[in-house]
């Protein structure tokens, strides 16, 4: 294990030419604290937990300490927001101190920038408690995902659609690098610097398309299929990301950048859960189609590299995003199988999964909440089928697609005890409702971190049911309706 003054440093993006980011030092905030640590984040770079008690910490991660093998950067990149081309964007309040042990430290809220766009560069609790729980969330339930550190706050006060308290996210990924950091020399035609960027990407987190014949092809292939997978597991879990724009799309796959976001309550396939977006281009059921919309404007960046013929380069970008939907329907059909406990692929799979949601949506059947309670149906009836008929507000529909489903765990001879243990490890007991982060958020602004420290520790097993938490995976309160969260939270 690690102590802050051995932990070992590089940057490897800041050894690319000054043009790709800018050389930027922390501002500090005013009085910073640490506030809650994800001891599970720190094991992945080996450091000692023991060592966030120790003052050096936030004076490392808040800047008012100079840290020996750190060169603090902020990247550069372009972007499509809501469907518009932003010539250049670049990180305007986020600063990579630098990368150990594989994973890029990156201070989120740490001050202006040369990308800032008049802006304080700054983050505040509401936000930051918002993103430090649900990358962890999401992280527990399997989804690839950037990862939380820390959160520190401070007495600094920042205006968003209110005067706030300034707070400090260290996140931590093997790459920040976006589609949009792709964009920004493609539409400048900066197609040198374009062919460094890939070469950077692929050999340092592709190595093995270095040696075959079309690396760049390769790459672009990958990415496709990764965000592909990435979509089906936001939607086989229920999660709308609010802000799909390329710069914020992962050239891993990784869900990247919690601003509005959240879980399905009840299923709504058309739910926005971010107020912005008024005409609903990133709501839950259009994800998968954003998520092509994105790889297309990514291809098109790609094309100076994928041949030197222009049509050539178009038909090479055309195949790589023509393996998407085969790749999204086979990630989303095997999970929503393993949703409903079903071992092996039968042709008639689709039309009982897609009977259900129609079903779950005109009887506001709660998403999480029925996946739970189906694993402990029976090919018998038993107690637990009253329970799922609850949920309906037509008892009859849910006892129509009942009949359906146990001919179908019939017709493979499921086993009720192994179904059961297979799907309580897919359909989670915990997700992070609106409403609780919005409960942790009041309490943080008030100084307490009780609630952000408990939710941490709940979303990290969210498959295991954990005494003297029942209310956390009950329905969310009448009051929950009320939340409205927009590119601020």
């Amino acid at each position: 294990m690690y102590t802050l003054d051995t932990l070992p440093f590089q940057n490897r993006f800041a050894q690319l030419p000054a043009h790709f980011y800018a050389r930027v030092r922390p501002t500090p905030l005013a009085n910073a604290q640490l506030f809650s640590f994800n001891a599970a984040a720190a094991q992945l770079i080996q450091l000692d937990p023991r060592e966030a008690q120790n003052p050096a910490f936030t004076a490392y991660f808040n800047g008012e300490r100079a840290w020996e093998g750190t060169q603090p950067i902020s990247m550069l990149y372009a972007g499509h927001q809501f469907g518009t081309y932003v010539p250049q964007l670049g990180d305007g309040r986020a600063i990579i101190l630098g990368e150990t042990q594989g994973w890029e430290l990156q201070l989120k809220g740490s001050g202006p920038t040369p990308f800032s766009r008049f802006s304080d560069g700054r983050a505040v609790i509401r936000s930051t408690v918002r993103e430090y729980l649900c990358s962890e969330a999401m992280q527990a339930l399997g989804i690839p995902t950037t990862r939380a550190l820390c959160m520190l706050v401070s007495d600094e006060e920042v205006y968003r659609e209110r005067l706030e308290q300034g707070a400090l996210l260290v996140r931590m990924s093997p790459s920040h690098v976006r589609f949009g950091s792709f964009e920004v020399f493609f539409h400048r035609r900066q197609y040198e610097q374009l062919k460094q960027l890939a070469d950077f990407v692929l050999a340092n987190h592709f190595p093995e398309l270095q040696s075959t014949a079309e690396p760049y092809l390769g790459l672009l292939e990958t990415v496709v299929k990764r965000t592909a997978r990435l979509m089906a597991q936001w939607q086989c879990v229920g999660f709308a990301h609010g802000v799909m724009n390329t710069d914020n799309m992962s050239i891993l796959g990784l869900t990247l950048d919690y601003g509005p976001y959240g879980f399905l309550d009840v299923y709504d396939p058309g739910f926005i859960c971010n107020h912005t977006d008024q005409a609903g281009r990133y709501a839950f059921d259009q994800q998968p189609s954003i998520g092509l919309w994105n790889l297309n404007a990514l291809a098109h960046t790609f094309l100076p590299l994928l041949a030197e013929d222009p049509d050539e380069a178009v038909e090479k970008a055309r195949s790589a995003l023509l393996q998407y939907q085969a790749e999204f329907d086979q990630a989303w059909l095997t999970g929503m199988r393993a949703k409903l406990g079903l071992q092996q692929a039968v042709e008639t799979d689709e039309g009982l999964i897609a009977d259900l949601l129609i079903k779950m949506q005109q009887n506001l059947v709660d998403y999480t909440i029925f996946f739970r309670r189906l694993s402990k149906l029976g090919l018998q009836a038993n107690q637990s089928e009253s329970t799922l008929r609850d949920l309906f507000v037509e008892r009859s529909a849910f006892d129509a697609w009942a009949i359906q489903y146990r001919e179908r765990l019939l017709q493979e001879q499921s086993v009720d005890i192994e179904r059961q243990a297979r799907m309580q490890q897919v359909n989670p007991v915990y997700i992070l409702r609106n409403y609780m982060a919005q409960q942790a958020i009041a309490k943080a602004e008030q100084g307490d971190a009780s609630e952000v420290d408990l939710l941490l520790k709940l979303l990290q097993q969210p498959f295991t049911e954990q005494a003297g938490m029942e209310s956390y995976s009950d329905h969310p309160p009448a009051w929950a309706d009320s939340i409205s969260v927009s590119c601020s939270s």
